[in-house]
């Protein structure tokens, strides 16, 4: 018997990404940020989640996709990585969805560049493609030291 997942799942620039349910804290509407000077341009700015400074990385920058418009606020995926909490900005938020581990297969030979490296594998659904991220390899970028 195949074993069950169960992934948050979120909509950027399109495309149906997912990542393991037990990494999420939280989703949270838009939130002001406060930029960081000489960040890496993947990290969008500084939330305060009820009096936690929050780091907030742009998951279209951090896969290599166009920006989002000025006018579309993105979500905050609030996840939790060595104790700390960052957020991931995303177009749209999803649901959570169990998947089976026998319709998990390979990255697509036809994902390029940053996608590709940060995705672990696809699910094909019935009606779309969910692909699943790598939560260490989306964290490591030289700015950040969480690892």
């Amino acid at each position: 018997m195949a074993e069950v997942n169960q992934y948050c799942t979120f909509y950027v620039d399109g495309s149906f990404y997912g990542i393991n349910v037990m990494d999420v804290q939280e989703i949270i509407r838009y939130q002001d940020m406060t930029g960081v000077p000489l960040a890496d341009s993947v990290i969008k700015g500084l939330i305060n989640l009820r009096g936690q400074i929050v780091t907030a990385i742009d998951l279209r920058r951090r896969l290599g996709l166009k920006p989002r418009s000025k006018e579309d606020n993105p979500m905050n995926v609030i996840i939790n990585t060595n104790d700390e909490a960052i957020s991931l900005l995303v177009d749209e938020i999803g649901d959570v969805i169990e998947v089976d581990d026998d319709i998990f297969e390979p990255p697509p030979q036809n994902l390029r560049g940053k996608a590709k490296e940060l995705t672990t594998g696809v699910y094909k659904l019935k009606d779309k493609l969910l692909m699943t991220l790598d939560m260490d390899k989306l964290l490591e970028f030289s700015v950040l030291n969480f690892k």
